[in-house]
């Protein structure tokens, strides 16, 4: 198949599935063009399966606000007309699934129907697609897609509670590959990080306030005093420059570091011995997953699709949103026995191998299929 992805290219859980699925399919024999305004940060290395396509946005007085849809739609019917494109898969609704149905009638027009399946993915609904100011956009959008597909059950739920939508919503999980996440630590680095045998907790994300960055912060100190501890804070974002200067007022400054955005994310989540999640919602908690697929329990808030993936007394543990005393307490629990520790990172591991990539891949291979098929029969219809 010749399948063309579009999404965000940063470091956000949408950008990440987006283009691990384009780089599985093409492992796979497609060919996968992606479309986004820079090369994704997860697409690294020859392929000679994909191929990038930049979507560039000419600046002129007249615009405070480039009109960066117009040029993603205009791109997309260059890239799906001159690289025979059988379907179009967009991430993350806003502004995708709109730029989508303007290049799908660009391209009728022109006497070609091009699939559109639109994947969400957690604040393109839950936030920013509520907002007024979308959201007749972001429906109608959705409405017109061909296929519309959720990451989780939890984010079914909301759409069809926040939007006035009838249309059926597939549930696909998102995935990780065990396999490159499920390293040995190495001593020496560990030994670099925790030179004294301290436990190594980490939490990453795109430091948004969603997150809760700052009671990752607080609850690492709660457990600091108790336990001798290092903190990983791997990620960047807005609230960052607010959770280094508590950092810096703090007395176990020395205990916690900024370690920026990271690409080669199996390269430390298996030197942890803990992975800290303190969201106030998260559609799935991909993060997290990736932890698990490295032998990482996990303690996350209850929020969310979370409860879909760690599972409470059994993978890590679950809180209410805020509750860093109770956070404390299950994490300590966790690092403070070894048996107990084992039992947990071995639940994670077996729990994060039922969304191996090799289970959820052939998913979309399926739904692929089955809309290609289904738009060659409803084309030959038409013609007879």
């Amino acid at each position: 198949m010749n399948i063309a992805i579009v999404c965000y290219p940063t470091f956000g859980g949408s950008g990440v599935l987006a283009t691990e699925l384009g780089k599985a399919l093409a492992d796979k024999g497609h060919n996968v063009h992606f479309i986004t305004y820079q090369q994704p940060v997860r697409l690294s290395g020859f392929h000679a399966n994909i191929f990038y396509h930049e979507v560039r946005v000419p600046t002129y007085p007249l615009f405070d606000f480039p009109p960066y849809e117009t040029a993603l739609a205009s791109t997309m019917v260059d890239v799906i007309t001159n690289n025979n494109i059988e379907l179009l898969h967009v991430h993350y609704a806003i502004p995708h699934a709109a730029a989508a149905y303007m290049a799908k009638q660009i391209l009728l027009k022109q006497g070609k129907y091009i699939p559109v399946i639109t994947t969400l993915h957690g604040t393109d609904i839950t936030l920013v697609g509520r907002d007024k100011t979308y959201k007749p956009v972001v429906t109608f959008s959705m409405m017109e897609s061909d296929v519309l597909t959720a990451v989780s059950e939890n984010l079914k739920e909301e759409t069809y509670k926040n939007f006035d939508i009838n249309k059926e919503i597939e549930v696909i999980h998102n995935f990780v590959d065990v396999t490159r996440f499920n390293k040995k630590p190495v001593d020496a680095f560990r030994k670099l990080i925790a030179p004294n045998g301290e436990k190594i907790i980490v939490h990453a994300s795109n430091f948004r306030k969603v997150k809760r960055v700052e009671d990752v912060i607080n609850a690492f100190l709660l457990i600091n005093e108790k336990l001798p501890s290092k903190l990983l804070l791997l990620g960047d974002g807005p609230e960052r420059p607010a959770a280094e200067s508590i950092c810096r007022d703090c007395i176990a400054i020395n205990n916690i570091k900024f370690l920026g955005k990271q690409e080669q994310m199996e390269d430390i989540l298996p030197l942890a011995d803990l992975f800290l999640l303190t969201s106030e919602y998260e559609s799935f908690g991909l993060a997290a997953l990736e932890a698990m697929a490295a032998e990482v329990p996990v303690i996350s808030t209850n929020a969310g699709g979370l409860p879909e993936i760690n599972i409470n007394g059994v993978t890590g543990y679950m809180s209410n949103v805020g509750d860093i005393e109770d956070m404390c307490e299950k994490a300590i629990a966790i690092l403070s026995d070894t048996e107990t520790h084992n039992k947990f990172k071995a639940n994670a591991l077996e729990q994060a191998r039922k969304f191996d990539i090799e289970t959820i891949v052939p998913v979309y291979e399926k739904l692929y299929e089955r809309l290609l098929n289904k738009v060659t029969a409803s084309t030959a219809m038409l013609q007879d």
